[in-house]
């Protein structure tokens, strides 16, 4: 797993391509002028956050904001046989003063159950795991949904406690120190 790079995470059967400010303004604000660049090696044939936004109405105004939060945020998850982009993935800030970071994705209906979901969080995990100042992981999942709860499960992070989404209602709230994941999950 190559978890060096900033603008690329690779796991096994993934690469996790971090989406530049520009473009992610551009997929929130004019989606249908958005193309990905001829070099970069893959393409988006099912409108990966062009059909839906999921998290862009949340993470341009924090880039617009400040640019250099972009690092902790959207990327396509990206088959590497296939060079196809199957869902995204998004930390929702950055480490809070605690140490703690959380994570949301998204995989399109056709690609589910094929273990993309489990390794891209695997993979962002073990990257925000080597950055400077996070102590903690975060999941949250609504209680009926029952794949994502089976995936953090399987994790082993700890069930802490229910909150209130404004939008999506109550949702389980799931940790793991960044340690605990590191001993557990390094490889």
């Amino acid at each position: 797993m190559n978890v060096s790079s900033t603008e690329l995470i690779q796991t096994q059967r993934l690469d996790l391509h971090l989406i530049s400010v520009t473009d992610l303004i551009t997929l929130f604000e004019n989606p249908e002028s958005f193309s990905i660049p001829e070099n970069a090696g893959y393409q988006n044939p099912h409108g990966v956050l062009i059909k839906n936004s999921g998290p862009l109405r949340w993470r341009v105004p924090q880039v617009k904001r400040d640019p250099e939060l972009n690092k902790w945020f959207v990327r396509f998850i990206v088959v590497r046989e296939t060079q196809e982009v199957v869902g995204s993935i998004s930390f929702h800030a950055e480490p809070d003063s605690d140490g703690m970071i959380e994570i949301g994705l998204g995989v399109e209906p056709e690609f589910q159950n094929n273990g993309y979901a489990t390794e891209a969080l695997q993979g962002m995990w073990q990257w925000v795991c080597s950055e400077p100042g996070v102590r903690t992981l975060r999941y949250t999942v609504s209680p009926s949904n029952a794949p994502s709860q089976r995936i953090i499960q399987k994790f082993g992070f700890t069930h802490e406690g229910v909150q209130i989404d404004d939008e999506d209602g109550p949702e389980d709230i799931y940790e793991m120190s960044a340690a605990d994941f590191l001993l557990h999950f390094s490889r």
